[in-house]
């Protein structure tokens, strides 16, 4: 019997297993684009083919190219690229002359500096569209950083009147968030997600991590997981769902995979205060030579920012100084530095634990007193507030702070980030 037909046959089976089995390897080692991936290379292709149109004098490229670099430091969250948008800002303006869609994204780009004054300067130089909008919400954003919240309700509640979007929505929602209702906050956040079309998953993804971290605040770690999983399902790939699903699992005493998501969210945006978290966690686990190295890039990053003559990282080198250092005398120049910028309950908490860190109790209470006058309802300010009055030798106070801050957040010890 002639067998070399079965061997060949044989060894045809066994060469197309082979290659089966190497289509199979192959699509697990080809990795899938996230969904963060995709929009951010969609971004660069759309500015390398806006860049002629640009160069070549176009108005409209001009303003795209602009719009487009202003997308990307959105997406990144990384100052690098909010920088380059600044700088094409800049130069369009410089090009093009007085323009109203500019001097918005400029005001934008200050806002998110905290450069509250030059925000208003952006503003008075609006025509059209100084009534627009737009321009209310950054008006009304202005009066939030001050501490005004009473009339940030109010702005924000008119904007939402004349154009009912998610994210005006979702700003009401914040502010409810901190000084009013958390139940009122979460429903306007779902409303905000039933303006929201299925081409935004990011937004989608944004409003669930806002959620989150809702539950986060008031100690609901299940629900708080719940929706950062809604969130990566809905938007894969996204750093601030990382960074958040990382302070969730440190909040947990999950020290070990915090530090391991953390560091990942770190190598696509380097960002000092995730930098900080990382060697919050490692002090935290009782390994100071881990954490040293984290606390001091964080440190440099924050200081050099400071020497750049920009201010978004004074509230962090107040709380850095006060909880890693411990240098109350730094941490309370940092801390009158962000409290002359903007005077909210936040800036002055910050000020008062600096003064309580430099051993000041006197000059803490004063400071804490008018933070807690803004009515927020805070966890971690009721506990600093606490800690204040102690030490003023006001125990019955202190003791009722502490009450207050576990019937906010049961969990209010746990890790946490400042943001």
């Amino acid at each position: 019997m002639n067998t070399f037909p079965t061997r060949l046959f044989m060894a045809a089976l066994i060469l197309v297993a082979a290659a089966t089995l190497a289509v199979v390897a192959a699509s697990f080692l080809i990795k899938t684009p996230t969904d963060y991936e995709l929009e951010l290379a969609k971004i660069e292709n759309d500015i390398l083919s806006t860049k002629a149109s640009a160069l070549s004098g176009s108005a409209e490229g001009a303003l795209t190219l602009v719009y487009l670099h202003y997308l990307k430091a959105s997406l990144t969250g990384r100052f690098d690229d909010f920088n380059v948008a600044e700088t094409e800002t800049e130069n369009a303006i410089h090009t093009l002359g007085a323009s109203d869609d500019l001097y918005l994204v400029r005001a934008n780009l200050n806002y998110t500096f905290h450069r509250l004054d030059e925000v208003r300067h952006d503003l008075d130089r609006l025509s059209s569209l100084a009534a627009s909008p737009r321009a209310q919400v950054l008006r009304t954003n202005i009066d939030l950083q001050q501490g005004k919240y009473a009339h940030a309700r109010q702005g924000y509640e008119s904007v939402i009147q004349a154009e009912r979007t998610w994210d005006n929505l979702a700003r009401l929602a914040y502010l409810e968030s901190k000084i009013g209702d958390p139940l009122a906050a979460d429903r306007l956040y779902r409303e905000a997600q039933d303006e929201i079309t299925a081409k935004e998953m990011r937004s989608y993804a944004w409003v669930e991590v806002q959620r989150g971290l809702l539950d986060l605040r008031q100690g609901r770690h299940e629900e708080a997981w719940a929706h950062y999983r809604h969130a990566d399902k809905a938007y894969s790939g996204y750093w601030l769902i990382e960074d958040h699903m990382a302070e969730l699992l440190g909040a947990q005493r999950k020290y070990g995979e915090a530090i391991a998501r953390y560091q990942s969210v770190v190598a696509r945006s380097p960002r000092p205060e995730l930098q900080q978290a990382v060697g919050d966690l490692y002090a935290l686990m009782g390994q100071p030579e881990q954490a040293r190295p984290w606390h001091e890039q964080a440190l440099a990053a924050y200081l050099a920012s400071a020497r750049r003559r920009e201010v978004h990282y004074f509230h962090h080198l107040a709380w850095f100084y006060a909880d890693v250092r411990e240098d109350g005398a730094e941490a309370v120049k940092w801390a009158r530095r962000d409290l002359d910028l903007r005077r909210n309950y936040a800036t002055r908490e910050a000020l008062a634990w600096a003064l309580y860190r430099a051993g000041r109790i006197a000059e803490s209470l004063d400071e804490i007193k008018q933070a807690l006058a803004a009515r927020v309802k805070d966890a971690h300010l009721f506990f600093h507030a606490a800690m204040i009055h102690l030490a003023a030798g006001r125990t019955g106070e202190g003791k009722q702070f502490l009450k207050r801050a576990a019937e906010v957040n049961p969990r209010y010890e746990a890790f946490h980030v400042h943001r």
